[in-house]
């Protein structure tokens, strides 16, 4: 359960670094120049790849094995302790219904750097060692549906996503159609802030530039969310933006520069809104919902009003692994409302079912005490059941290529640097 988790270093790098995946690559390309970077961990620096359709007939031939080899994010299934072990209920469920037992591992703490593990194999058409991985919208998903790395998805076994899925998660632009991908969960990018110390709301991402807030703004540390935060800001959506686009961003960058306390990790966000060293900070909605509920009730998150960035991590199933029958068994069983409802009281994140607001709401009604006001705050919170409108007004990263990769980064790890 969530409710007053106490806010701890592992909570923070298992809930937020998904939503961070090029950090990592980015410092390290800085050193050695991203083609370099990437070829050295192991992601693929091309296109190309295995570009052989999938063969006719693939899902008629596949029968239930019984496994499921699960690699996901820490903290991104419900959990409980029993006897000094973590169990995974839902999981449990699942074995009970179908037979098929999930080896359920912790194991991606950073997109490309599992995505560097696995290349090789997928390289080769050899089984990755996972059926069913969760990955990043964006530069991560290319990086598998370009070289044709994923296997394409049979519709015809997945009528729970037709029928529950939101419609946010359905036809996304990085995967047309689900072809290859299902949404997991999904968060926000926005603005947080205290109010006590910023005497007014905060509405605007040209708030930022408010001579009262010099030295205490902070902005996540890679080269990725504010740029494209600072795009919205221009009226620019970064889906389909250009290098011009970035350019005039990043002269928008440099004139905001003055005004950044320091760039910082999600730890970092946290801990300089909870201090009141930081006023206001880039934030992901699902990070300032637990902070609410860890201590800090006083933090305000927002959309801003020219917008708010959208991200998934998703679904999907590598080629050559071994159990993909198992795997698409289990993607459709989490868009059972009432399994989804249980991830999403543990996750707290935004949920791709809604339906599973009705599940959490009749929770409540039966609940009591500590119980019923984390489900009550929860199903009514728009941090994890945001309006329709909310998400209409949302924009989502933009996927880049190796090459427009290296120019982005020249283009903005320079003013990060400074």
């Amino acid at each position: 359960m969530t409710r007053n988790r106490p806010l701890d270093p592992a909570w923070l790098r298992g809930m937020t670094m998904p939503r961070i995946s090029r950090r990592d690559a980015l410092r390290g390309a800085s050193l050695l120049g991203a083609s370099a970077f990437l070829a050295a961990c192991g992601v693929e620096g091309s296109d190309g790849g295995d570009e052989a359709p999938q063969a006719a007939g693939f899902w008629e031939s596949q029968t239930k094995a019984g496994q499921l080899d699960f690699a996901n994010w820490p903290l991104y299934m419900d959990q409980e302790k029993q006897g000094g072990k973590t169990l995974y209920p839902s999981l449990q469920d699942f074995t009970k219904e179908t037979g098929i037992k999930v080896n359920y591992k912790e194991v991606i703490n950073e997109n490309d750097a599992f995505l560097g593990k696995i290349n090789p194999s997928l390289k080769a058409g050899q089984d990755p060692g996972w059926d069913l991985i969760v990955i990043t919208d964006g530069t991560p998903i290319g990086k598998l549906i370009r070289p044709n790395y994923l296997i394409e998805l049979d519709h015809s076994k997945l009528p729970n996503f037709a029928k529950n899925a939101a419609p946010a998660v359905k036809n996304p632009s990085y995967d047309p159609g689900n072809k290859y991908t299902l949404a997991w969960q999904s968060g926000l990018v926005g603005l947080a802030y205290n109010p006590k110390l910023t005497k007014r709301e905060i509405t605007s991402i040209k708030d930022l530039a408010d001579p009262a807030f010099k030295g205490k703004i902070v902005v996540f540390d890679d080269d990725e969310t504010w740029a494209h935060m600072t795009l919205i800001g221009l009226g620019i959506d970064p889906m389909t933006s250009t290098e011009d686009d970035w350019k005039r961003a990043a002269e928008e960058m440099k004139k905001l520069r003055p005004q950044i306390r320091e760039f910082v990790d999600n730890a970092g966000m946290a801990e300089g809104l909870s201090s009141g060293n930081a006023w206001i900070a880039q934030a992901y909605s699902g990070d300032i919902y637990q902070l609410n509920n860890s201590g800090s009730p006083d933090i305000k998150y927002v959309n801003p009003e020219e917008g708010a960035i959208f991200w998934t991590d998703n679904m999907m199933i590598p080629k050559g692994a071994k159990h993909p029958l198992d795997a698409i068994t289990y993607m459709d069983y989490v868009y059972r409302p009432e399994v989804a409802a249980t991830l999403a009281e543990y996750i707290a994140y935004i949920t791709p079912v809604p339906a599973a607001k009705e599940q959490l709401k009749a929770k409540a009604a039966k609940a009591s005490g500590e119980d019923k006001a984390y489900l009550d705050d929860l199903v009514t919170n728009p941090l994890i059941f945001p309006s329709e409108a909310d998400l209409a007004n949302t924009k989502r990263y933009k996927p880049l290529t190796v090459e427009e990769e290296e120019v982005w980064d020249g283009i903005f790890q320079p003013i990060m640097q400074s």
